[in-house]
């Protein structure tokens, strides 16, 4: 799959599809692709067997550490209660920073590798993980130690990103300027002098950050060498995609409600529009961003699936894929891009991650279909028999015999 795409390319060349194919593997990384009959000699080789075989996939979006769950919201919800009621009932993300900031390092890393290994089962080979359910200083500092320790254990290739900014938390409800500036004189340097994050996040929204408080927070992660990332336009227009394109984000996460002008920005800054179809269903939200404008306008358009308790439990990417088609508007193709190559690009992986290139990483998914387009088409399917990483078999379904 090609990190770049002509103008007006087919389908198949967007994929770069090539059938009968075969790729040699040296060091960990892609040596050669091309069709098998040109293939050099190699002294082992591996059949797949005629399966269809894609890179690895990168869930450019999620919040995996965190402890609890928000069953009871869900519930709650159904019956037709609103956010604000769920909240004062005790619900909502408040709950979920409770129940984080009790758990330990341990405790989170136990929760979160089964959710990291279900990724994995699907073919994701890249995985971002957020904080932002700490909202403290030291919580979040023990959510991210416990993202490295996710990454030290492996086989999946974590990027962390500090989400700080994720709502103002309870104890500085009447002093926002406050945790702001613990935010980006304490947190923030704490985060780089340890390298615990690449990338720093912020949520501009109704009822989070709001676009002066969101360029204070990136001004300054920038000023410390973090690479940005935003989510915004989810729930209100904001005209934070003009900031995050400004500034130099490699995404905005979620573009409900990006206005032309944001599209605009996107498509000129060369910042991907992650969308977050998971989130949309889940809430029962009926907007829906303007998917065909962005794709019209020239922005890489990534999915993810938002994996979180509240708005998105899920870790199924396929499925993400499947809504980015039926419910956004993506063409298959655009979708396959969407968790592979764009969604490398979210990340600023410019390794060829995401693309299956010669020089790129040895990370693929083996997937028993009968042809590309079934990858979208199954709803709900879980079509990867194989994930590997740096040219090691990293997942294998289990033999159902």
């Amino acid at each position: 799959m090609p990190r770049e795409v002509p103008a007006k390319a087919s389908a198949e060349e967007a994929l770069g599809l090539v059938r009968d194919a075969a790729f040699v593997v040296e060091g960990g990384r892609v040596a050669w692709v091309g069709g098998a009959a040109g293939a050099p000699r190699c002294e082992r080789t591996v059949d797949l067997d005629g399966a269809v075989v894609l890179p690895g996939l990168v869930d450019c979006h999620t919040h995996l550490v965190y402890a609890g769950d928000r069953t009871r919201d869900f519930e709650l919800r159904c019956a037709g209660a609103s956010y604000a009621e769920i909240a004062r009932r005790g619900g909502g993300i408040r709950l979920t920073v409770r129940e984080t900031r009790a758990a330990s390092v341990d405790t989170l890393v136990a929760l979160a590798r089964p959710r990291l290994e279900r990724l994995l089962a699907h073919g994701c080979t890249t995985v971002e993980i957020k904080s932002g359910y700490g909202l403290s200083v030291a919580a979040e500092l023990r959510q991210l130690e416990a993202v490295r320790q996710l990454a030290d254990l492996g086989p999946v290739r974590v990027v962390a990103t500090c989400l700080g900014a994720h709502v103002i938390p309870d104890e500085y409800a009447a002093d926002r300027a406050g945790w702001i500036r613990a935010l980006t004189q304490e947190l923030l340097p704490a985060v780089v002098a340890r390298g615990l994050a690449r990338f720093a996040d912020v949520f501009c929204d109704t009822g989070a950050y709001t676009l002066a408080e969101a360029r204070e927070i990136l001004e300054a992660a920038r000023a410390l060498g973090l690479g940005l990332r935003v989510h915004g336009e989810q729930l209100s227009h904001t005209g934070v995609a003009e900031l995050a394109a400004e500034l130099g984000a490699t995404s905005v996460d979620h573009c409900e409600h990006v206005d032309a002008a944001g599209v605009a920005a996107l498509a000129a800054a060369g910042t991907v529009a992650v969308l977050l179809p998971g989130a949309s269903i889940f809430l029962g939200d009926a907007a829906r961003p303007p998917t065909r404008a962005l794709v019209d306008a020239g922005v890489p358009v990534a999915l993810a699936t938002d994996s979180n308790p509240g708005s998105s439990p899920t870790t199924h990417p396929w499925l993400m894929v499947t809504l980015g088609c039926a419910w956004y508007g993506l063409a298959p193709h655009e979708a396959l891009r969407g968790v592979t190559a764009n969604a490398a690009r979210a990340l600023a992986r410019d390794d060829g991650t995401g693309a299956l290139v010669p020089g790129g990483p040895a990370d693929f998914a083996v997937c028993d279909v009968p042809g590309w387009r079934h990858l979208a088409y199954g709803f709900g399917d879980a079509p990867v028999r194989a994930t590997w990483i740096g040219g090691e078999r990293a997942y294998a379904r289990p033999d159902p015999r």
